[in-house]
């Protein structure tokens, strides 16, 4: 399903995108005061009101209740906005939307006062820095978050609180509402801040002023106080304070509310206890701004609440590893007394290796802070320790490709490879690595001495690192000032370090730092800082004064100066090349004896080719020189020498991207892949190199003999000048390694990326051996062969290759699989190998010949929806068994490798039940042989499986939020690798109790596969780069005594049984709720080995209701209500008694032998029909209340008890009153309506032959809202299935195609899918011929209906399968009242009662056997099913809604965790029951409207009501508060997610985990809801009312439809997707046409629509938008159709008239009224010779009208000519078709004669007529069955398709003169379309759309 839904979801997002382009202009229009002169009038802070002069109102606007007035506690005058619509009282900056404010402060200060028991809304307009405008909202209105793509809606919400037991705060105070807006975006919607655009303020609050800012100021600091105390705080300005009072504190009388909340900054960090996570941060302890919850891996005390603590001390810091990223450490503004500061600079995660102690961080000596992992748990560390150390690093670049320095000896280089800073010594190929950074390295700088090392990462904000070289340890660790750094420079003597990069709003920004104190243990010093407006693409530090630099950039060459704090720039004169891009430069010093160039010569090359010496003293270009392209090939490249030659010319140069110079010479790198070696004058070439790929960067050595280069596919290598030898030192993929596979004997590693390489590598050297590329096709696997030299390589495309290493060539080919590959694995022997693609085939091949073949191709067999990776497939290591995730997604199975026969296969999901989610496998692996393990992981935890039983030997839980996407297990089985997000864990496996494990970080992406080398001696990771790291095995390893066997598991005896406490049925039968409630006192203490044990079967056969003792109970909790008295109606007559007969047990009933039942009191007279029920009162004593029980019995079948109330039940009606009042619908939307049609009966039919049909039904648009749970999706097995009309579909959510399951005869109702998923069942209406209305049983596997069975009289409500399938419940609508039971063995009816009143639904308990549930009309029924003997009973009893909660009707119900059963009702109240007591302890308001659709899994549960809202509840403390009775309140039951749809749910399905499912409206459409994104994704989309139109594009590429609902769909015919939708609101659309294709060009594709109030609108397809509206008639538009040429409209009305209209000038030229007072029902144009049939003109068209006439006319529309050529009128028929709508009068042109009229509805008979122009006379007629109420002629053969109101479409063979009838629709065919290639036909009945295919044709 996931590729169709992506695919829909783009499209939706492609065309909002599209959408938000229209206001990009006016936004950048306004942002044109921002930039550089922005931060200069707003800096620091600007005075909103003062700047736009609010009083003056010219630059602003207000509205309403707007006035001055003077506010006693500021003692100034402040604005007053109130009145009972905040959308109509407000004031507003700027006066218009078309204005902007263009304010470019990242803090907007609000100074206001809510009014009391007053709601205020605060509207903010903001653009990003790509023109998106986006409104955010702050209200205390709003209950929620709720977001989209240009709309953020925040609560604001006040409570009065208490501190400290002291008195509630009262009325609202003067806030002080600080907004980052940058972080607003950032977080909420990952957009980058432009600008703030407009400001509203709406009712009802004051407002003191606004004010803008980069700075975050402290409003409860005053600069006095921070001056005197000096607090490192920005203080608030004068201007912009409250005022306190002498010896008061600001928290006792103003609020700060800071937003959003440093928690919400730094989402993956763990919240702290103090706090919620998504709180803002507030100063004063009231209001609360309530963003959306953020996710965290697991609950921990202090998130469950979205309720804002009062921070009353500041966060204790802490870190975390989170996602891997820098993890920023914020201080929360204190309480009263504290202060606020701005964010401290980030403190990076900087350690390679984490061993978890007892929740402790253990980091090395280099790590400056120790990462804090989450839930570390009881974790125990192992020895060795650590136990991996990294050894290699196969990569380079990441961020960039330009950065590899030389050391001072040249003996070493120094490059990045991500995350990570490698020195690689050139002779030995030894590396050492600096580690600490946790993003990618984007900078770096070496000093002159070689004893500081700088560095940068790419993350911002920017974090710099200073080291010391020799020692590698980090020296100092401090933020940036700039947003993103990207160049760094050191001194000589390392001194001073220069850095450039920019700041947030994209300005360069150049600081200098000092360091000299680093290395003695002091702080870099910002010695200055400057913003500047030109482009800086290089900067050095000159070698020869620290206080000189040179940059160069786009048109600019600067030299800048230290001096006095102050960084000092003056540009160089360039001349004519101030245009030129310049890329580098470099400074040169000759030697001693040389003539040129001075000790100041600074080099600087462009992309143009050019090298200019620029004189540094002197300011000026002293010569230029361009390196231009070879003038004769294979020639040299010329250089010119000669000074000033370099001058821009039109002939393009070589673009040089780097350039370094030495004493000697200089050294030239350009992007045509050369390396260029110049003398220092730019005369001679010396040498040149030719590398792969363009090069990014050049650096001569400091002995000159070397030059190192980098290019841009990842190489780095140095040029030996004195040899002229060249030697790569690095190779790189340039792309994320998405695989790897070693290999034994060679030594060799293989790996695959998304750079569409493979690559062998030598494990030794760590250097490339091969590559291999494959442009066109990525790889995705790769396992290399265990004996031969080669590997097998699967790819995107679905090909398998061979690879032969010896002979570097393809050894075989195959092509079998359809999807990508996504695993690949060769069992240890090299005699098999496997792969799985993503459309989930499997492939064995034979592999132990160098020529692989096909085995076995298994399909359906892999999980489609399983991640890709090495842990998709695991072979055993004795080479006997095939692991891998499917067929499910929670599903693995084991299966024998030689064969493929299964041998075991697991639901994983089954496992976890303490998880609060789902759990899926992710990855596995085998064990060693000889235990036989598997290991699987999940998103939580790693399960070791038994590969023979499949039960679950041990577990390792997971100290890290991410979730493991692969597995690796020693030989020895000592160690575990885990690769989860961008770490490795490693867990001691050997040990069985408590096992230790250590965590190592260095990559910078997430790690996509690990294992160990074939000696076991090494570990490789791949991911961003290829990491080896060395295993540090440790000599000796003692046991703990807590180890135990290989199978982890204690020996499980009776006494250990007994040690957990008594064996109850609650304990052994829960099952669930044992695993995921807290264990109680003396309870089982090993839940998860219940399934295990032996006296779980003898727990199951302990009695399931409860005993009188517990019923004591039940009836002690909320008061009992009265119902009314048990209803029966015909044909069940049933008798009452006053009391059951003496001696009786209470159970009375008749034999068979008795005769007809009589209504009478007396027990002797009871009687009844032989296997009708019997209803027999009896009393109930000893229940502490007064009631009646009524018990229906049936010999050998069913017993039902009723408790209604007491006979003090008002307004009871009596059994004969109610027999005598007709059934009334329930006041419910729940309950099923069949839809009104006005077709008839079927009276004859000429069904084809099977085989020989001529149509094929290919797809059915649209969905039946009128339905009641119509949706079947199964998530595991990924069936999904809904109704339209009288078919049930089932669609392949992957491709689109569809089956379609014909049989009913009605409407159907509802659905039903058995447990197993092999059953399906589907009911329809009672309607036709028939008694009782229609239940049929579908094998899902192929689709036949397997039975039919019927009972029912009107109509289905609801259908259920018991949890073993073995029963199928079918509950009656409201006329029919009855609820039956089939035994799906035979599906013979096991019992019909009568119920009293219409239920709404059903449903079987899925904890107990035998019971279910039936809610109606305030009261809930529950029923047990008993069999004793050949009896089978069902007893019930009925509890009444408790009258606090008000619900009336209960429409809706499921069960949650055992014994919790939810039920809604009409007035959107949730009441949850206890199954087992019959107790009501629990409601909650859940909506405003009336719920009808209720699901429920886990901890969530979701509502949809007839609001059209759809909601997502957290209800995991529900079971909780159960066990407090009728004391439970509905405050721990919160609202996670809502969503608005378009229209009433009716019908839903959802997954295990409540996180994604397919929801119906009553709209006709069908949503995919992902609560996880909070989006919801139109599936399939129907018109919700009548299909008028259907009319097809000239390419037949697209076809438009038009309904009565207005709206005008175009669809897309190759998969029947919505491409584009035009809507008129209250206007019915009638008729449609699409223009030719002789009017223009295709793009130019115009719709044309008629609609109800006389107009035409005219639709551009490709611009998606009304191009022209008309108003040609006054009356409706019944038909419409364009002349040959697209040049004109013609259209007719409801009262005969024809108009023709030119759409270019837009205007109706003429009319013609021939066919006055009767309905224009169809207008069609040809084209046809001039002259022919006797007129002038190229056009003919016709006009038939509902008074059975039809004219025929000839135009000439250049000449404005139009002829009547023939009119014909025919006698009426005597009767309609179907009642109220009579035949509708049709004609067409004949496609294969154009002289030829073909006729329907036309005369007194029932027939085809066929007219020639030519003769002027009928020539031919087809009889029909009934008359026609639509009427289509196919294109190409000689068809002709005839729609009838018998629901039945016809297709005849005018050739042959045989006809075909095809059922199908649920009322009469009013529509038949061919398309124009005649290979498809399109019907409607009312608002469905049948898509068939015509075979043959």
């Amino acid at each position: 399903m996931t590729a169709e839904v992506t695919h829909v979801a783009r499209r939706l997002l492609l065309g909002a995108r599209c959408a938000r382009c229209v206001g990009r202009a006016a936004a950048e229009a306004g942002s044109a005061s921002g930039g550089a002169m922005a931060a200069a009038w707003q800096h620091p802070f600007l005075n909103v009101f003062r700047y736009f002069r609010v009083d003056e109102w010219k630059r602003s606007s207000k509205e309403g209740d707007v006035a001055v007035v003077t506010d006693k506690t500021l003692k100034s005058s402040v604005y007053r906005i109130r009145g009972s619509v905040c959308a109509s009282n407000y004031i507003q900056l700027p006066r218009t939307s078309a204005q902007s404010l263009g304010l470019t402060g990242r803090f907007l200060y609000v100074l206001f006062r809510p009014l009391p028991a007053k709601h205020f809304v605060i509207h903010l307009d903001v653009s990003t820095e790509d023109g998106q405008v986006i409104r955010v909202s702050f209200s205390s209105l709003f209950k929620e978050f709720k977001s989209s793509a240009t709309w953020l809606q925040f609560p604001f919400v006040f409570e009065a609180r208490t501190s400290g037991g002291g008195v509630p705060l009262t009325g609202a105070r003067w806030t002080c509402l600080q907004l980052d807006l940058r972080d607003i975006l950032l977080v909420f919607l990952s957009r980058s801040y432009g600008h703030l655009r407009s400001v509203r303020l709406c009712a009802s609050l004051l407002v003191r002023n606004l004010y803008t800012s980069d700075l975050s100021f402290d409003p409860t600091v005053s600069a006095s106080d921070a001056r005197r105390a000096k607090l490192l705080v920005t203080p608030v300005p004068r201007e912009m304070a409250f005022p306190v009072p002498k010896g008061e504190c600001w928290h006792d009388h103003y609020l700060h509310v800071r937003f959003p909340s440093d928690i919400l900054k730094a989402p993956s960090e763990p919240a702290q206890k103090s706090g919620s996570p998504t709180a803002a941060v507030f100063s004063g302890p009231v209001p609360q701004l309530l963003p959306p919850p953020v996710a965290f891996s697991k609950p921990v005390e202090g998130r469950a609440s979205p309720a804002v603590q009062t921070p009353t001390a500041v966060s204790a810091p802490r870190t975390g590893l989170g996602n891997g990223g820098p993890v920023v450490l914020m201080g929360d503004v204190g309480g009263p007394g504290g202060h606020s500061r701005d964010p401290a600079p980030p403190v990076e995660a900087a350690i390679v290796r984490t061993a978890v102690s007892g929740g402790r961080a253990l980091a090395d000596e280099s790590a400056e802070v120790a990462a804090a992992l989450e839930d570390a748990g009881s974790c125990k560390r192992f020895l060795p320790d650590p136990v991996l150390r990294l050894k290699g690093v196969i990569g380079f670049g990441g961020h960039s490709t330009k950065w590899a320095l030389w050391t001072t000896d040249g003996t070493a280089v120094v490059y990045p490879c991500h995350a990570v800073i490698v020195v690689l010594h050139v002779s030995t190929g030894e590396q050492r690595f600096f580690l600490g950074h946790t993003d990618k390295v984007s900078a770096l700088a070496l000093d002159g001495s070689g004893l500081l090392l700088a560095s940068a990462q790419a993350q911002s904000p920017s974090m710099v690192r200073l080291w010391g070289f020799q020692t590698g340890g980090c020296l100092s660790l401090f933020r940036s000032p700039m947003h993103t750094l990207c160049l760094l420079s050191f001194s000589s003597s390392g001194a001073v370090l220069c850095g450039v990069g920019k700041d947030q709003h994209g300005r360069t920004v150049v600081v200098a730092w000092g360091t000299d104190q680093v290395a003695l243990g002091g702080e870099v010093a910002v010695l200055a800082k400057v913003h500047t407006d030109f482009d800086i693409q290089a900067f050095r530090v000159s070698f020869f004064d620290e206080t000189r630099m040179a940059s160069c950039g786009r048109g600019s060459v600067r030299l800048w100066r230290l001096r006095g704090g102050a960084l000092r720039s003056c540009p160089v004169d360039l001349g004519e090349h101030c245009v030129l891009e310049f890329t580098d430069l470099a400074f040169a010093q000759a030697q001693e004896g040389d003539r040129a160039p001075s000790p100041c010569t600074l080099y600087v090359s462009s992309r143009g080719g050019h090298i200019l010496e620029i004189d540094h003293q002197r300011m000026a270009v002293r010569c230029a020189r361009r390196l231009l392209p070879a003038r004769t090939p294979g020639g040299p490249l010329p250089q010119q020498p000669a000074c000033g030659s370099g001058s821009p010319g039109p002939s393009p140069g070589i673009s040089i991207s780097s350039l370094s110079a030495s004493p000697a010479a200089c050294a030239v790198g350009s992007e045509d892949g050369r390396l260029r070696l110049w003398s220092l004058d730019l005369s001679t070439l010396l040498l040149e190199a030719e590398h792969e790929g363009p090069i990014s960067s050049v650096c001569v050595s400091p002995d000159g003999l070397r030059v190192l280069s980098t290019t841009s596919s990842g190489h780095l290598g140095f040029l030996d000048i004195p040899s002229r030898e060249y030697t790569v030192l690095a190779g790189s993929h340039t792309a994320p390694v998405l695989a790897l596979s070693t290999e034994r004997s060679r030594g060799q590693l293989a790996t695959v990326s998304l750079d569409h390489t493979v690559r062998i590598w030598d494990l030794a050297s760590l250097r490339q051996l091969y590559d291999f590329t494959s442009p066109k096709e990525a790889p995705c696997a790769v396992a290399f062969h265990p004996t031969w030299p080669a590997f097998f390589c699967g790819f995107s495309s679905g090909v398998l290759r061979s690879f032969d290493l010896e002979n570097s060539k393809v050894l075989v080919e195959h092509e079998c699989h359809q999807g990508a590959i996504t695993g690949l694995v060769v069992t240890p022997d090299g005699n098999f190998l496997f792969s799985s693609c993503s459309r989930g085939s499997l492939i064995q091949y034979d592999c132990a010949v160098p020529r692989c073949r096909i085995i076995r191709v298994a399909v359906n067999t892999v999980c489609q929806d399983a991640c890709p990776g090495p842990g998709a497939l695991a072979v055993s290591r004795d080479s006997r068994l095939l692991a891998f995730v499917g067929p499910s997604k929670c599903a693995v199975t084991v299966m024998e490798a030689t064969s493929l026969d299964e041998l075991l296969r697991i639901d994983v999901s089954t496992l976890d039940v303490a998880s609060s989610c789902l759990a899926w496998p992710m990855a596995i692996c085998f064990g060693p042989s000889a235990p036989g393990h598997l290991l699987v992981s999940t998103s939580s935890k790693v399960m070791v499986l038994d590969t023979s039983s499949g039960r679950t030997v041990r577990e390792l839980p997971s100290v890290r939020p991410e979730t493991c996407s692969t597995l690796a297990l020693s030989e020895d089985a000592h160690l575990l690798l885990m690769a989860t997000g961008r770490a490795i864990k490693v867990w001691d496996y050997s040990t069985q109790a408590e096992p230790g494990c250590q965590l190592y970080i260095g990559h910078s992406e997430p790690v996509q596969a690990v294992a160990f080398t074939p000696d076991q001696r090494q570990v490789l990771s791949v991911g961003d780069a290829i990491f080896l790291w060395d295993v540090l095995t440790a000599p000796g390893r003692q046991v703990s005594a807590l180890d135990h066997t290989h199978t982890g598991l204690l020996p499980l005896t009776l006494s250990t049984w007994a040690s957990c406490g008594p064996l109850t049925p609650s304990s052994c039968l829960q099952g669930p709720e044992c695993a995921q409630g807290p264990p109680s006192p003396g309870g089982c203490a090993v839940p998860s080995l219940c399934h295990v044990c032996p006296l779980t079967t003898a727990a199951k056969q302990l009695p399931l209701c409860p005993g009188p003792g517990q019923m004591e109970d039940v009836t002690s909790g909320l008061p009992r209500q009265q119902v009314p008295m048990p209803v029966q109606a015909p044909p069940a007559q049933l008798g009452i008694c006053t009391r059951p007969p003496e001696g009786s047990d209470g159970m009375f009933s008749t034999s068979d032998e008795e005769g007809p039942c009589e209504q009478s009191c007396s027990p002797q007279r009871f009687r009844q029909a032989p296997g009708l029920p019997v209803l027999v009162e009896k009393e109930t004593g000893g229940r502490g209340e007064s009631g009646t029980t009524f018990q229906l019995k049936v010999l050998g079948e069913l017993v039902v008890e009723v408790r209604p109330g007491g006979p003090d039940r008002q307004g009871s009606p009596s059994l004969g009153t109610a027999r005598a009042q007709p059934p009334a619908r329930p006041d419910s939307y729940k309950h099923f309506l069949a839809r009104y049609k006005v077709s008839t009966l079927t009276k004859s039919t000429s069904l084809p032959p099977s085989g020989s049909e001529q149509l094929r039904l290919k797809a059915v648009v649209g969905y039946n809202g009128n339905g009641r749970a119509n949706v079947i999706w199964r998530p595991d097995t990924g069936f999904f299935a809904y109704t339209c009309g009288r078919l049930v579909v089932v669609e392949d959510l992957h491709s689109g195609a569809q089956q379609h399951w014909l049989g009913h005869p009605e409407e159907i109702s509802t659905l039903a899918l058995s447990h197993a998923s092999q059953v399906l069942a589907s009911a329809s209406c009672h309607g036709g011929t028939a008694a009782h209305c229609q239940i049929r049983i579908w094998a899902v596997p192929g689709g036949l209906c397997q039975q039919v069975i019927s009972h029912h009289s009107s109509a289905v409500q609801a259908l259920a399968f018991s949890p073993d399938d073995k029963l199928l419940a079918t509950l009656g609508d409201y006329s029919d009242r009855t609820l039956a039971l089939w035994s799906t063995a035979t599906y013979d009816l096991v019992s019909c009662t009568r119920l009293p009143e219409p239920m709404h639904g059903v449903a079987f308990d899925p904890w107990s056997t035998g019971k279910l549930a039936t809610v109606g009309t305030g009261a809930v029924a529950f029923w047990l099913l008993q069999q004793r003997g050949a009896d089978v009973s069902l007893q019930v009893h009925q509890e009444l809604v408790p009258e606090g909660v008000g619900a009336t009707e209960l429409t809706s119900l499921c069960h949650g965790a055992a014994p919790l059963l939810y039920c809604g009702s009409s007035s959107g109240q949730v009441c949850v029951w206890d199954t087992r007591t019959g107790r009501c302890f629990l409601s909650w308001e859940a909506d405003d409207g009336e719920i009808g659709v209720l699901l429920c899994s886990g901890p969530r549960l979701v509502s949809g009501s007839n609001t059209r809202r759809l909601r997502l509840w957290a209800v995991g403390a529900v079971p909780e508060l159960r066990r407090k009775g009728s004391s439970a309140r509905s405050s721990s039951v919160f609202m996670e997610h809502e969503l608005t749809l378009d229209g009433a749910v009716v019908s839903a399905s959802f997954d295990s985990s409540m996180d994604m499912g397919v929801v119906g409206t009553t709209a006709g459409t069908l949503w995919y809801v992902s609560w996880a994104e909070g989006t919801s994704t139109r599936l399939v989309s129907g018109h919700r009312t009548k299909v008028n139109g259907v009319v097809f594009s000239p390419g037949e590429s697209h076809c438009a439809t038009c309904g009565e609902d207005g709206s005008v769909r175009v669809w897309s015919l190759a998969s029947m997707e919505l491409v584009v939708q035009f809507q008129v609101l209250n206007q019915s659309c009638l008729c449609l046409a699409w223009s030719p294709p002789s009017c223009g060009h295709p793009e130019q594709q115009q719709v044309t629509a008629g609609y109800s109030d006389g107009t035409l609108r005219v639709f551009s397809i490709p611009r998606t938008a009304m191009e022209l509206k008309m108003h040609p008639h006054r009356a409706a538009l019944t038909a419409i159709a364009f002349s040959t040429d697209g040049q004109i409209i013609l259209s007719g009305d409801k009262d005969g008239l024809v108009a023709m209209s030119r759409p270019c000038p837009g205007i109706t030229f003429r009319v013609l009224r021939d066919h006055r007072h009767a309905p224009i029902t169809a207008i069609q144009s040809t084209s046809k010779q001039d002259g022919d049939l006797g007129v002038e003109g190229t056009d003919l068209w016709l006009a038939a009208s509902g008074d059975q006439r039809v004219s025929v006319w000839a135009s000439d529309w250049p000449r404005d000519r139009c002829e009547l050529l023939d009119w014909l009128s025919f006698p009426a028929p005597a009767t309609a078709e179907a009642p109220g709508l009579p035949s509708p009068s049709l004609a067409a042109f004949c496609p294969w004669d154009a002289a030829l009229l073909v006729c329907v509805g036309l005369g007194a008979h029932k027939e085809v007529l066929f007219y020639s122009l030519r003769q002027k006379q009928v020539v031919e007629k087809i009889p029909l069955p009934s008359f026609a109420m639509s009427l289509s002629l196919s294109p190409g053969a000689r068809l002709l398709a005839v729609g009838f109101a018998e629901c039945m479409l016809r297709l005849m063979d005018c050739a042959s003169g045989t006809a075909q009838d095809f059922a199908g629709h649920d009322d009469l065919v009013h529509l038949c379309r061919f398309a124009p290639s005649a290979r498809l036909l399109f019907t409607a009945a009312h608002n469905e759309i049948l898509v068939w295919e015509v075979v043959g044709h």
